[in-house]
C-alpha cells in the first residue's frame, strides 16, 4: 500500500520543440510562487524517479529516462539545466561528488575543484592576517579549477547509455528559447550585492537601475548555449582547453581587486578521481557515503554512531518536531563529531588518515568512548577532538569559518541503478565572476569560490591545519551524497543528500534517523525542522520549535537562537513493495518526477 499522502507525478504540460538530440520537449510552466516554506506532497512512482532542486532540471532528467537513458545520463542532463536555471548554487564552473550504484557495485566519483599550482598556504592571508571572508569570496583568489564536467564525462564513459551530446539538449533548448525566472533566483539576485560588481553579471541579471530580473521574466542565455554546444560535440576538453579555458583563466587573472593565479595548465591538467566509498553498517542498514576530501559521511556516521550509544529517547517527536531530549543528544553528538572533523579531515592525497584508515573514526569502540563524554548538560564550545588513531604528523584544529551553497540530485532508474550527487559552486553565485566562454554573447556561467573552503590560516599554534591550501589540493567539503542499503539483502533503501554548507551534515543525519528510527517516509523526514551546532551556539530553524523546547535546551546550558536554515534535501526511498517514494525539501523549489 502506498503512503497515504503519495500522489503520482509523470510529465509536466509539454510543448514540442525542435532539438538535435533525443526528442526533448520544453515544459510549459510558471515559476514557483511564494518563498520560504512551501509544503510538498511526496511522490510515489513504480519504476523510476528523479529528484532535483528545480522543476525544469527534474523534468530534463525525467525525459532522459523516458528516452531510454539511465541514472548517469539523467544526472548529466539535470546538471546542465541547473547551470542555467539555478546558477546561484551549482554549474559547470564548479565541482561535485557523485555516488553511483549499478545494481551490484557502489562507486564514488570525485569532481571536486583543485587549488592552482601557484597557490600557497598564504593565499588568503594579508599582512599576517586572514582576509575578510567576503573579500576573499568575491575575487579571483577564490576560484578553484572546475571539475564537474570531467567527472561526469568519466562516469558517463563507464555507465552512460545515451550519447553524451544528446544529454545537453534540454539545457541548450532552454538557454536558447528561454525559461521563466523563478522566485528563488529572483530573491537570490535581489539579496546579493557583490554580483552587481561584475560587469557581465550586472548586464545579464539586472536592469539599468540595478534591479534584478523579475519573477516570471523570460531569460535566455545564448553564451551558455554556445558553450554547451561545444562541450556536447567535443567533450569536456572543449571546456578545459581552447577558447573557453582561455576566457576562464583571463577572468580569474584579471579580477580588478584580487586576481587569482589559475593557469591554462591547471585547467587542462585537471583529472577526476574515482575513490573508494565508505560503507558503514548502521543497525539493519548499510550507509554508503563519500570519503575525504568530503567530511560529510564520516561526520554524519560519527553523529549517528554516537547517538546509538545513548539511552533511547521515548517518543522523540513532539507536535511534529524532535523533542528537547533527543535534540540535546543530537547536538552533543554533533559537537563531538565536528571537533574530530576540524582536526583530522582533508584531501587524502595530502593528509594522513588517523591510524592509516578513515574508518578508525567510525570504529564502534571509539564512538562509544566519545559518547561517554556526553551528560545532562551541554559540553559547550570546549569539546576537544578524540584520538581515533596514531598520526605521523600532528594537526591543529581548523577555526570555524562559513560554508554555503550547493544543490543535490537523487535518481533511481528503471533498471535499479541509483545515484546521489551533490554539486556546488560554494557560495550563492560563487566568486561572482560570470564567464561567457569568449563568445561575446550575453550570459554564460558562474565561476566557483571553492578555495574559500580551505582554512584561511595554514597553521595554528605552530602546527599545520589539515585543510590548509596547497597546490593541486582539493578543499575539504561537507557534501554528503548518500546511498543506503539493507544490510542483510543488499537491496537499495534510499538515495538522499542536501545543500547547506556544514549544516548538510546535520540535515542528512537527521533525515536518516527520521526514516530509519521514526518510521517517516521521505517527504515527512524532509519536512521536519532543523537544529544545528558547529561546536558553539545552537541554531533552531526559525519559527519551527516551541519556546518550551528552546527553554529546555537553554536549561541544559545550550546557547540557543533562531535563524533561517534553508536546506535543499532531496530523497528517494524504495518501499517494501518496490514502490519508489520521493521527497523534496519544502524550503526550496525542487520536485520529484517519475513513473
Amino acid at each position: 500500500m502506498l503512503p497515504k499522502r503519495a500522489i503520482p507525478l509523470t510529465g509536466l504540460l509539454l510543448v514540442p520543440m525542435v532539438s538535435w538530440g533525443f526528442s526533448y520537449q520544453a515544459p510549459e510552466m510558471s515559476p514557483e510562487v511564494g518563498s520560504g516554506y512551501e509544503e510538498k506532497p511526496g511522490w510515489a512512482v513504480e519504476s523510476f524517479a528523479v529528484a532535483a532542486a528545480n522543476p525544469l532540471a527534474t523534468d530534463a532528467g525525467y525525459q532522459v529516462l523516458k528516452a531510454g537513458g539511465n541514472a548517469i545520463d539523467a544526472a548529466v542532463a539535470v546538471q546542465m539545466v541547473l547551470t542555467l536555471v539555478e546558477p546561484q548554487s551549482s554549474g559547470i564552473g564548479g565541482g561535485a561528488f557523485l555516488m553511483h550504484y549499478d545494481g551490484s557495485n557502489v562507486q564514488a566519483f570525485d569532481g571536486r575543484e583543485t587549488a592552482p599550482a601557484a597557490a600557497t598556504g598564504e593565499l588568503f592571508m594579508e599582512d599576517g592576517e586572514p582576509l575578510p571572508f567576503m573579500e576573499a569570496v568575491a575575487s579571483g583568489l577564490s576560484v578553484g579549477v572546475p571539475g564537474v564536467l570531467r567527472m561526469l564525462e568519466q562516469a558517463h564513459a563507464e555507465h552512460g547509455q545515451l550519447a553524451w551530446r544528446e544529454l545537453f539538449t534540454p539545457a541548450i533548448t532552454l538557454a536558447e528559447e528561454g525559461f521563466a525566472v523563478s522566485h528563488r533566483l529572483h530573491t537570490s539576485l535581489a539579496n546579493d550585492t557583490a554580483l552587481r560588481e561584475d560587469p557581465l553579471a550586472r548586464a545579464f541579471y539586472y536592469d539599468e537601475q540595478g534591479e534584478p530580473l523579475a519573477v516570471g521574466d523570460t531569460l535566455t542565455n545564448p553564451a551558455l548555449a554556445a558553450i554547451l554546444r561545444r562541450v556536447a560535440e567535443e567533450g569536456s576538453s572543449a571546456f578545459h582547453e581552447g577558447a573557453i579555458a582561455e576566457d576562464l583563466v583571463a577572468r580569474v587573472q584579471s579580477h580588478p581587486q584580487r586576481p587569482g593565479e589559475m593557469s591554462l595548465d591547471d585547467l587542462s591538467g585537471y583529472e577526476p578521481v574515482e575513490r573508494e566509498p565508505i560503507c558503514t553498517p548502521w543497525q539493519e542498514w548499510e550507509v554508503c557515503g563519500f570519503p575525504p576530501p568530503s567530511s560529510g559521511h564520516i561526520t554524519v556516521m560519527q553523529i549517528l554512531g554516537i547517538l546509538d550509544q545513548q539511552p533511547l529517547i521515548e517518543a522523540p517527536l513532539d507536535n511534529g518536531a524532535p523533542s528537547s531530549g533527543w535534540l540535546h543528544q543530537f547536538l552533543e553528538a554533533s559537537r563531538l563529531a565536528f571537533a574530530d572533523r576540524g582536526r583530522y579531515i582533508g584531501d587524502p592525497d595530502f593528509v594522513e588518515a588517523p591510524g592509516g584508515d578513515w574508518r578508525t573514526m567510525l570504529a564502534p569502540e571509539y564512538l562509544n568512548q566519545r559518547s561517554r563524554l556526553m551528560g545532562e548538560a551541554s559540553l559547550g564550545d570546549s569539546v576537544e577532538p578524540g584520538n581515533p588513531g596514531e598520526l605521523e604528523v600532528s594537526f591543529a584544529s581548523q577555526p570555524e569559518q562559513p560554508e554555503y551553497g550547493t544543490s543535490h540530485i537523487s535518481i533511481v532508474d528503471g533498471d535499479g541503478n541509483a545515484l546521489a550527487m551533490t554539486t556546488t559552486i560554494e557560495q550563492a553565485f560563487g566568486s561572482r565572476i560570470l564567464a561567457d566562454g569568449g563568445t561575446g554573447l550575453a550570459g554564460g556561467y558562474l565561476l566557483n569560490n571553492e578555495l574559500t573552503d580551505f582554512a584561511f590560516e595554514p597553521e595554528s599554534e605552530g602546527l599545520p591545519v589539515a585543510n590548509r591550501v596547497e597546490p593541486g589540493k582539493r578543499p575539504r567539503s561537507s557534501m554528503s551524497p548518500t546511498l543506503v542499503f539493507d544490510l542483510e539483502s543488499g537491496e537499495l533503501v534510499a538515495s538522499l543528500g542536501s545543500p547547506g554548507g556544514a549544516a548538510i551534515i546535520h540535515y542528512t543525519a537527521r533525515s536518516l534517523v527520521a526514516m530509519r528510527d521514526w518510521g517517516l517516509d521521505a517527504q515527512e523526514a524532509l519536512d521536519l525542522p532543523h537544529a544545528i551546532t558547529l561546536g558553539g551556539d545552537v541554531y533552531l530553524e526559525e519559527g519551527r520549535f516551541s519556546e518550551e523546547t528552546a527553554e529546555a535546551l537553554r536549561g541544559r546550558e545550550h546557547q540557543v537562537s533562531e535563524r533561517e536554515l534553508t536546506s535543499g534535501l532531496q530523497a528517494i526511498m524504495k518501499l517494501e513493495d518496490g514502490t519508489l517514494y520521493g521527497g523534496a525539501d519544502p524550503r526550496r523549489e525542487g520536485v520529484v518526477m517519475g513513473e
